[in-house]
């Protein structure tokens, strides 16, 4: 560096000479010079390891900081050097100056860098400044948003003709402000509320508000405001307004997550491990090709599925060579995953009663390289009868649902759906997973399990469909294995349920980033079946009922005798009658308990005894006695013609002799001319 400032005065004289022309300076022999005494590029590159981790304009501003002062003392070096020829002795100071700067430079190789450790310091302090700046401004934010709200200041509610204004020509900015003033009030009632007017009223202003502004209809506020809180359901409705993120799944019979990332990061796809409970999910940020196109999706190498859909495969944890099915497989995101997970042993069904669903269902089979897979057509409610019970290790039952936890995907669902809808959709569940429960072996070595799930946030399809299979079947509720999610509900309105459903588990959107999700996993303890009557027909009686431990039930009414009740006689009426103990009481049935047994009435002296009346059939039962009476109809004509058949035959060979012994010997021809024929030649 001395030497470069050397050259600098020299020509800095050539051209303070008024341009005469002086003898070129002499040609300086070339230093040699290590990398370590350039520090500029390796400097330049620790700065840009250490500013790695700050923010781009924060890091950017140090760096352009630091070049700056390089940049003026350099030229503050330049000016003085300019400044002071002329005369010997400023040239000797400059000298040593340089020397000086020399022997700097020497010892800022030595000590590594101690210049830059300044500037990292002072760097560091000027973003503890910002950051500070920051944290002030937000909390000085958050104290004035606490005061709006007090006393009732700055929320007022509209009275019946606002309301009726709003109705015709709505507001949505300041509906939206009212809903956050609304949920800030609710949330902290007693300090902020107007002392006008109740929780109620503020309560039902809000739930207006968002079937304004977000479009739901009133039974979907209703069912959200009955699971959560006030502010969590605003900030679900919130979060369903926004899409989940993209997902993959990648496909291990194929290739590896790592090989997969590598691949995509190449082809221009920003992409991150999906989190600590998937080893094989990707999420993707952003993309400058297709996903779905890719020559990797074509080869098989991932699937794209939704995050919430891995959870019922990691609930079932399938082991190699077991025989599973997926009762509904369409469009074969978890058929695959668990055909991955087996490794191709062992053997899945592949269920869909959807037969435009299954175009989709073999193609993905096919593209993901899946080799132990049959798939099929039939109702679920069937498979018992197709496959036989107690025929499968494992079950997975992804039911079919109103679909309330996947709002973001379909929007429709937050204005169609009703009460009598959901209910609906929870009577074929239960129907749904009886069967699954009758398709699991008990007696499995490795299995004997049932993993139930929905992408409903409802209780009547999730909670209660799972209580009334443990009324219905020797099962279990067992933990699922997911190391994340809300548990399942043991109390909900009027609801009671088992204690072990809080090993079931829930997702939800604004706390997972998950859809609406519902995962039970039930262990089948025998291949007992409790219960009487129909088992494929849901009790609507017993919908709402539910007990904290699985109830034994009585036997059915139809095979109770109890003898008829005999007056009291005058000796029993004394004192003592009442110690007497009585007759058992029967236990008190459900109102389709004592439909179904009205006939089972003790019969009074004299009378005739009542005729039971036909249980009315429903479903696949009766369409199952439709096909056998068919059946039977059809036999018996088929007999009918096969004994025809026969007497026809037998009559042949009678006939050809009488017409032998008619004809002198002669054979009978076939059919009844020609033996008219032989009649009236003998005649003549």
């Amino acid at each position: 560096m001395a030497r470069t400032k050397e050259v600098k005065k020299a020509a800095t004289k050539n051209a303070v000479s008024g341009g005469k022309r002086s003898a070129p300076p002499p040609k300086l022999p070339t230093p040699d010079v290590s990398e370590d005494d350039d520090p500029s590029e390796s400097e330049l590159n620790d700065k840009m390891e250490l500013f790695s981790d700050m923010e781009g304009s924060d890091a950017s501003s140090v760096l352009d900081d630091e070049f700056d002062g390089e940049a003026s003392a350099s030229g503050d070096e330049a000016s003085g050097d300019r400044a002071g020829e002329g005369s010997e002795e400023e040239e000797e100071d400059d000298d040593e100056a340089t020397s000086a700067s020399g022997s700097e430079g020497s010892d800022y190789d030595e000590s590594g860098g101690s210049d830059a450790d300044g500037d990292m310091e002072r760097a560091s302090a000027r973003l503890d400044r910002a950051a500070a700046g920051r944290r002030a401004a937000a909390e000085a934010e958050t104290a004035e948003l606490a005061g709006e709200g007090g006393a009732g200041e700055g929320l007022v509610l509209p009275d019946e003709a606002a309301r009726a204004e709003e109705a015709v020509h709505p507001d949505l900015p300041g509906v939206r402000r009212r809903i956050k003033d609304i949920v800030r009030t609710l949330d902290a009632f007693a300090a902020r509320r107007d002392g006008v007017h109740t929780r109620a009223e503020y309560t039902d202003q809000l739930k207006r508000d968002l079937v304004t502004y977000y479009s739901y209809n009133d039974f979907m506020i209703d069912a959200l405001f009955n699971l959560f809180s006030a502010s969590e359901a605003v900030e679900l409705i919130e979060s369903c307004e926004n899409p989940r993120p993209v997902t993959l799944r990648v496909n291990t019979l194929r290739t590896r997550r790592r090989e997969l990332a590598a691949a995509l990061i190449n082809r221009g796809v920003n992409l991150d491990p999906i989190g600590p409970w998937s080893k094989v999910g990707l999420v993707v940020y952003e993309s400058q090709v297709p996903v779905g196109a890719t020559p990797e999706y074509m080869a098989g190498h991932y699937m794209l599925q939704g995050a919430s859909s891995f959870l019922p495969v990691m609930a079932l944890a399938p082991q190699e060579g077991e025989r599973i099915v997926d009762v509904a497989a369409a469009p074969g995101g978890k058929t695959t995953y668990i055909s991955a997970l087996l490794r191709n042993t062992g053997m899945v069904f592949a269920n869909e009663i959807n037969k435009d669903r299954l175009k989709s269902l073999t193609a993905n089979l096919q593209r993901m390289g899946v080799l132990n897979t049959v798939v099929c057509n039939y109702d679920g409610r069937e498979l018992p009868k197709v496959l036989g019970e107690r025929s499968m290790d494992r079950v997975l039952l992804d039911a079919p649902c109103s679909g309330t936890g996947v709002i973001s995907k379909d929007p429709t669902v937050k204005s169609s759906k009703n009460q009598a809808e959901i209910w609906k959709c929870a009577f074929l569940q239960k129907q749904l997973l009886l069967a699954a429960i009758d398709l699991a072996d008990a007696g499995s070595k490795t299995g004997g399990y049932v993993v139930y799930s929905t992408c409903s946030m409802m209780v009547e399809e999730n909670e209660n469909v799972i209580n009334y299979a443990l009324k219905k079947r020797d099962v279990k509720v067992v933990p699922t294995g997911l190391e994340f999610g809300r548990p399942g509900f043991v109390k909900y309105r009027e609801f009671r349920f088992h204690p072990s459903l809080s090993n079931a588990r829930r997702f939800y959107p604004h706390a997972h980033n998950l859809d609406g999700f519902f995962v039970c996993k039930l262990k089948k303890v025998s291949n007992a079946k409790r219960g009487s009557g129909n088992d494929e027909e849901a009790e609507e009686g017993s919908d709402g009922e539910g007990s904290e431990e699985e109830p034994v039930q009585p036997a059915p009414l139809e095979h109770q005798t109890q003898p008829a009740r005999q007056p009291p006689s005058p000796a029993d009426k004394g004192p003592r009658a009442k110690q007497q103990p009585g007759p058992a009481r029967r236990p008190k049935a459900s109102p389709a308990r004592r439909r179904a047994g009205a006939a089972a009435e003790p019969e009074v002296d004299g009378a005739e005894p009542a005729v039971p009346t036909p249980k009315k059939e429903r479903g696949i039962v009766k369409r199952a006695r439709a096909e056998l009476q068919q059946e039977r109809e059809a036999q018996k004509a088929r007999e009918g013609a096969a004994t025809e058949q026969q007497a026809a035959k037998k009559a042949k060979p009678a006939e050809g002799a009488a017409a032998a012994a008619n004809g002198g010997g002669k054979p009978a021809t076939q059919g009844s001319k020609p033996a008219k024929k032989v009649g009236a030649k003998e005649r003549r």
